[in-house]
C-alpha cells in the first residue's frame, strides 16, 4: 500500500487556481481511494497502480487546457499496511498526548 501526497495544478491560469483543483478532486472522489485534501495538496491511500491511474488522469484533464503544469509527488510505501491515513496521525497524537489539528 501507498499513501501518496500529490499537487498539481497549471501554471499559465493566474492566481485563482481552484477551478482546476476542483476538477481534480472530482476525479479523486470518484475513483473510490481513500483521500484526504490538504492547504497543499491531497493524499491518496491505496495500492501503487491505482494511486497512479487516479494521477494519471488529473493529469490528463489538466492538460486539456492548460500548456504549463507543476506537479509535486511524496511517495510512503509500507507492504500490507491499509488505514494509514488516520493511523499515521493518531499515533503521533498518541504521543503529545492529545488530539491535533489536521
Amino acid at each position: 500500500m501507498v499513501l501518496v501526497e500529490f499537487s498539481m495544478y497549471p501554471l499559465d491560469k493566474g492566481e485563482s487556481l481552484s477551478p482546476y483543483v476542483a476538477r481534480s478532486l472530482e476525479i479523486i472522489e470518484s475513483s473510490g481511494l481513500e483521500y484526504r485534501l490538504n492547504p497543499m495538496g491531497t493524499v491518496l491511500e491505496g495500492e501503487w497502480d491505482e494511486v497512479f491511474e487516479v494521477i494519471r488522469k488529473c493529469f490528463q484533464r489538466m492538460s486539456e487546457d492548460c500548456n504549463r503544469i507543476a506537479v509535486s509527488i511524496k511517495v510512503d510505501y509500507r507492504k500490507g499496511t491499509r488505514g494509514r491515513l488516520e493511523s499515521k496521525i493518531r499515533s503521533v497524537e498518541e504521543k503529545v498526548g492529545k488530539k491535533l489539528k489536521t
